[in-house]
């Protein structure tokens, strides 16, 4: 028994699906997605803008109502808590958004923004003082900019109160949503590596959102990649990038920019065709439109998410032949 405690996820989803109403019909955002992600490990999500990942963190948090699916929080389903139950996991789950800018309110010091969800939680002024100087210390903000405003400081500092905010109830579980993408590479750098200090230090687990696999490899445990809503390809970090599978994931292997101008390893690109509509998609591979491997089979139904060994999972009729 407890060995199967130990096995035990600390998040999970099954079937989660995300459905958004439109004019012309469903769009499929996320589409039965089935992850699960161990205490203090990361689960990288990548993929091209628009392929659903950011809805996928959001509707894990609540933050959009999923469609359909189930959730679970240590084995505990949490889709239909009530406010008053989704209010205490809020202390457990967390998210750093994308624009360290747009998430800040301007009006607001450093100090009071990282302060506002103890506030939320109505923990007494002199523990806040107490808990905001000690997260602002950890996360590398020093002390003399609690009474500065967003605007005053560069976007490695903003991400920093950012981190600080997620950080500040103490979590266990926190989304990143392409936390390093609106921030200059040199910035990147740091920002993970803080990322990766904290995860060790307080043992968080995260679920990372990106669509740049060059920064993916470095933090993640296993990777998850999607297309258009549904998961293409999942492997452990090394074997990913050591063996891909799906024809996608290879060419977001190939888009990394590599530091060599020889004439063959110069980038090239050989998708072809347009994204298929998202919108009340058909019952086909949701990559075929634009795959070098499509067959008929790929045009007629959709490949199951399938084990190849090692922990590794594909769906591509090329690994799903009978």
């Amino acid at each position: 028994m407890g060995q199967d405690n130990m096995r035990q996820p600390l998040l999970e989803t099954k079937g989660l699906t995300k459905y958004f109403k439109t004019k012309r019909g469903l769009l499929h955002a996320v589409d039965h997605v089935d992850l699960q992600i161990g205490e203090k490990r990361t689960l990288g999500v990548v993929g091209e803008s628009g392929c659903g990942k950011s809805t996928l963190g959001r509707t894990i948090l609540r933050l959009i109502e999923p469609t359909e699916g189930e959730i679970l929080y240590k084995g505990e389903r949490i889709e239909g808590y009530t406010p008053a139950q989704m209010r205490e996991m809020r202390k457990k789950m967390q998210i750093i958004f994308q624009d360290p800018y747009a998430s800040l309110n301007p009006r607001k010091t450093v100090k009071d923004l990282i302060a506002d969800p103890l506030k939320v939680y109505k923990v007494p002024k002199e523990q806040r003082e107490e808990i905001v100087t000690r997260i602002m210390e950890t996360v590398g903000l020093a002390k003399r900019f609690e009474q500065v405003y967003p605007h005053e400081l560069d976007g490695g500092r903003r991400q920093r109160i950012g981190i600080a905010r997620a950080l500040v109830l103490h979590p266990e579980f926190i989304v990143c949503d392409e936390p390093v993408s609106a921030l200059d590479v040199s910035i990147q750098a740091q920002i993970l590596n803080l990322l990766m200090d904290l995860q060790e230090s307080h043992g968080l687990t995260y679920l990372f959102i990106t669509h740049d696999l060059s920064v993916v490899r470095h933090i993640s445990d296993d990777i998850m990649v999607m297309y258009l809503g549904v998961v293409v390809e999942r492997a452990p970090s090394k074997e990913l990038f050591a063996n891909p599978l799906h024809p996608y994931t290879k060419e977001l292997i190939r888009a990394i920019p590599m530091p060599d101008l020889k004439p063959e390893h110069r980038l090239s690109n050989s998708l072809r065709g347009e994204v298929s509509d998202p919108i009340e998609p058909p019952s086909r591979c949701r990559f075929a439109p634009r795959c070098n491997y499509c067959s008929e089979a790929c045009m007629s139904r959709d490949p199951e998410l399938r084990d190849v060994g090692g922990g590794h999972q594909v769906a591509c009729m090329l690994y799903n032949k009978e």
